[in-house]
This record gives structure tokens, sequence and C-alpha cells, in this order.
């Protein structure tokens, strides 16, 4: 069930799956799709039966980008919609305390591609690939690309994809580490939900702990990075889903974690 136009939102089991819906227009945004994609993973975030979240788009692509039909600054200037409306949906990937798997169908391309590499991990169509296309049209990466390609890949890899406007294959995005494993295209998306699913056997605090320690230590140094892992320890140790994970341990049983 769905309760918007540009986006779909369904669950399976622990699951969120929200679908980019736009496929006529290849799942490129418009307003309205901002807005609704916000909205679905804002819902994702704060439904306490929510362990995972699949980030995928409806037919042949991800998202190409920008609805470049729509034109660009026209009713707001372009840094105005990037700062209001793309980057709360990036913001909130970041925040959220579940794992996000991005899978990638078809193209991931301009902000589609800094979507993508903002989840937490990415699964990608065997006939998929990235693309950072800027060059092309005489813009600059945008959405934090940059920032993402550059901390993903290093300075020069990075900066070679991007003005080349490399179509980056499934494999090279496997061996570059942009993506952490592939799928058979018509096979993505249950895999991708049922690795969603394997996740959602795991501790939630424990995930969404980590998830914050390593996007800390993404910008940060060593030393904060051991006081935030130190501090956070007590607070996990105090709870009932840590002590049930010691007891199952113990007693050779699979833990049942309720998230407290």
């Amino acid at each position: 069930m769905s309760d918007y136009n540009t986006v779909t939102y369904e669950t399976d089991d622990a699951v969120a799956v929200i679908s980019i819906a736009r496929p006529d227009a290849m799942n490129s945004f418009n307003e309205e799709l901002r807005r609704e994609l916000l909205s679905a993973l804002q819902r994702a975030t704060n439904d306490a039966i929510v362990r995972a979240v699949v980030l995928t788009g409806q037919g042949r692509s991800f998202c190409a980008g920008a609805d470049l039909k729509e034109g660009l600054g026209k009713t707001k200037t372009i840094e105005e919609v990037l700062q209001t409306e793309y980057r709360p949906i990036l913001e909130c990937i970041a925040a959220m305390p579940q794992p996000v798997i991005a899978a990638v169908n078809g193209s991931a391309a301009g902000i589609g591609l800094s979507i993508a590499l903002a989840c937490d991990l990415l699964m990608i169509a065997d006939n998929a690939f990235l693309l950072s296309p800027f060059t092309t049209i005489s813009l600059v990466p945008d959405g934090g690309l940059n920032w993402l390609l550059v901390h993903q890949l290093g300075y020069r890899r990075a900066f070679q994809l991007s003005i080349e406007a490399e179509r980056i294959s499934a494999d090279r995005c496997v061996e570059l580490g942009l993506a952490n494993k592939s799928a058979p295209a018509d096979a993505l998306l249950d895999e991708a939900v049922a690795w969603g699913k394997i996740l959602s056997e795991r501790a939630p605090l424990s995930i969404a702990t980590t998830k914050q320690a390593m996007r800390h230590a993404a910008s940060a140094d060593w030393a904060s990075t051991f006081d935030f892992e130190a501090s956070n320890q007590d607070r996990l140790i105090a709870s009932e889903d840590s002590a049930e994970g010691i007891a199952a341990f113990l007693e050779k049983r699979k833990a049942e974690f309720k998230g407290k």
C-alpha cells in the first residue's frame, strides 16, 4: 500500500521497501518526489517495527537525477532546492537508526547517485551502472557527491570518474567498493529484501550505534571516535538486548532482540 504519488511504501516483515515511482521519467526528481521521498523515509524512521530499509526504483532506472524538463533554478535557486529539499533527504538517511540498503536497478545518476552512495549499503543489479554526468551539462557534482566519492574512492579516482562522466558498471562498482555486492537484475529486489531481513535479526541498538560511530569516524579523528565507542558501550551493556545476546550465546540459542 502507498499514500504517495511518486513513491511506494511497503513493509515485508521488519523491512520497509521504498520505491521511487516515476518510471516514465526515469525516476528523476521533481518537487513532489523530493517531498514524498523525505516523508517515506521519515515514516520508516519512526516505525518501531521497521529494522531495515530498502530503497529502490521502479522500471529501468534507480534514479536519473533531477528532472531537467521541470527546469533548474526557475522558481527557486538550485542552492535553495539543494539546501531545503535534497539535503533533508540525505540527512534523514544518515541519521535514521535503521540500515538503509540502496537496491540500484538500472542507472543511478546525478543526485540519484548521491542518494545511492549516501545509503549505508548498496546492492547493484548486474546490468546497472552509476554515473556522475555533471561535466556534460557544465555543473558541479552536488548532493554531497564530491565528499562521498572522495571518501569512498580517494581524490584521483573520484576526480577522474567525475570529469570523464564514466558509466561505472556493476562489476566495477563492486571492485571499487562503491557497491557491496551485485545481483541478477531479475532477483535484485528479492535479494536486497532478504539481506534486510538478515540485518533485522541483529540487535537494533547495536546497528544504530555502529552506524553513528562509523559515520562519525568518516570525518573525525581517532581519539573522538574512541571516546564515542567507549561512552556508548556503557549504554549498550546496560540494555536488555545486550543481556539477551549474552544469554543466548551462553545457552547456544538464537537471540530475540527487542530494541531495548
